[in-house]
């Protein structure tokens, strides 16, 4: 299912340039008539639970070129997940720390994250060019 983006809060700086749609995502559940449990990503801090008018069905791709591309698997370094930064896109003080927004290489917007300086010892130059 395609969730409607009109009560999720992103990060780009105007409403007319975010998405207008955010999925695929799977249905877990039916909870009562009107809404569905959806099978999120783990770095979304919302709830899972939507009304049914904020969801639309997915279509099969009709040609080839509408395929979405698949998100690439992880490096495994010593036994640990490690991710590519693509950029840095902004920070942010908090608690006495420095965070950064991170976009990871071959990643939707959606997987955006605010990590710690001391969290991304590979991605000076990113952090850098910021």
């Amino acid at each position: 299912m395609w969730l409607e983006s009109k009560n999720i809060h992103s990060n780009r700086p105007l409403k007319k340039l975010d998405q207008k749609r955010y999925g695929s995502f799977r249905i877990l559940k039916n909870i009562g008539q009107e809404a569905f449990q959806l099978e999120l990503p783990k770095e979304w801090i919302t709830r899972d639970v939507f009304n049914k008018d904020l969801l639309t069905r997915c279509r099969e791709q009709q040609f080839k070129g509408q395929y979405m591309e698949l998100a690439p698997p992880p490096t495994i370094i010593n036994e640990e997940e490690e991710y590519e930064v693509e950029e840095v896109q902004k920070y942010r003080k908090q608690e006495r720390e420095t965070q950064n927004l991170v976009h990871w290489k071959g990643y939707g917007d959606e997987h955006d994250q605010w990590i710690t300086g001391t969290g991304l010892p590979h991605a000076k130059e990113a952090i850098e060019d910021y």
